[in-house]
């Protein structure tokens, strides 16, 4: 089921859709990161461009397939 997500990155208010298994995958990178969520999250907005909920699905398929290789 995909979900919408509100937050405040760098001051500004922004929100997203996401799959749950993204959502929940997301979320376990930060815990093991060490790192809230929230700053999670800015890294990914801090680096992409175009469309936040497509750039968070692609850093955790990278990241999911870094951890593979």
């Amino acid at each position: 089921m995909i979900h919408k997500h509100s937050v405040i990155l760098s001051g500004h208010a922004t929100s997203f859709c996401l799959e749950d298994e993204f959502w929940e995958a997301l979320k376990d990178m930060a815990t093991k990161k060490g790192i809230a969520l929230r700053q999670l999250l800015m890294q990914i907005d801090n680096t992409h461009t175009g469309n936040l909920s497509s750039a968070i699905r692609v850093y955790v398929l990278n990241e999911l397939t870094k951890n593979t290789k």
